[in-house]
């Protein structure tokens, strides 16, 4: 620090446990691989998701109820709670599925040997080609879904881990970086708001992963106000971003992944198959 109060960064920047600050700094460190041993469960169906309900989470749990909601066979899963916030993703089982340490990851065992996926946006392709669903088949459509889809993975990390991060879970609010990536998060719903003026979907008039990944993190910026700040953010002023949310979020199957590994663990995992389906 100058006299000002200015930070000056060192010649070689060192880390110290806890010294990032914030909500998550129990969890956050400049370093991969495991902490600890422990091996993950594995249940009866064929995927075995491992995940928390973020928006993140809930990208892939949208994707699976979509996909037994169309009966696909094989879509059945159990879905395991990772609490990310007492450093599951650390253990040494998770991370052999991703080396990266975030949720969701995914371990498809109706191949052999079984398939590991971890990235939302491929775990979303996985099943999509996987099951014949919710990806175009056309070259041109194709290239539009892939592209949203590309565009929603670059895009969030602005909403959550820069705006999010510094709106509402940094130790002191500072002007600059909350002005900086309130800024950038307006773009990107201006985005979206004018190219769903003309579209009912992301991609035209059919639904697809592009809408399961942009949804959970800007439809529900819209609709609930991710981090309290719908009103900061003056959300409803994103009318067509509004409507295409409160179409998507009210679709049965939606409502069904939005519910997916919300409960303390329990060592039980949440099963999922289309018997799930009656009474729906």
């Amino acid at each position: 620090m100058t006299e000002s109060g200015e930070y000056v960064p060192p010649r070689v920047w060192t880390w110290e446990s806890g010294d990032t600050g914030g909500r998550f700094a129990s969890i956050n460190r400049p370093i991969a691989g495991s902490t600890h041993e422990k091996e993950l469960p594995v249940g009866k169906h064929p995927m075995q998701l491992y995940s928390l309900g973020t928006p993140n989470g809930v990208k892939v749990t949208i994707m699976l109820e979509e996909l037994l909601a169309l009966g696909k066979e094989g879509a059945e899963y159990d879905a395991w709670l990772i609490n990310i916030g007492e450093g599951d993703q650390f253990g040494s089982g998770f991370v052999e599925i991703n080396p990266n340490s975030k949720i969701p990851a995914l371990m498809d065992h109706s191949e052999s040997p079984p398939v590991r996926v971890f990235e939302t946006g491929a775990i979303l392709i996985y099943l999509a080609e996987k099951f014949g669903a919710f990806l175009p088949t056309e070259r041109a459509a194709r290239a539009e879904c892939l592209s949203w889809l590309m565009w929603q993975m670059g895009s969030a990390p602005f909403l959550g881990g820069g705006f999010g991060h510094f709106y509402a879970y940094a130790p002191v609010k500072l002007e600059y970086p909350i002005n900086r990536y309130t800024m950038e998060v307006k773009r990107q719903l201006d985005v979206l708001d004018r190219n769903l003026a003309t579209r009912r979907f992301l991609c035209g008039d059919e639904y697809n992963i592009a809408d399961m990944a942009t949804y959970p993190w800007y439809g529900w910026l819209v609709l609930t106000g991710l981090y309290d700040s719908r009103e900061f953010l003056d959300v409803e002023s994103y009318t067509n971003v509004v409507r295409w949310a409160t179409e998507i979020h009210e679709r049965p199957a939606v409502r069904r992944g939005r519910k997916v590994n919300r409960a303390s663990a329990s060592g039980v995992p949440e099963r999922h198959d289309a018997s799930d389906l009656d009474g729906v």
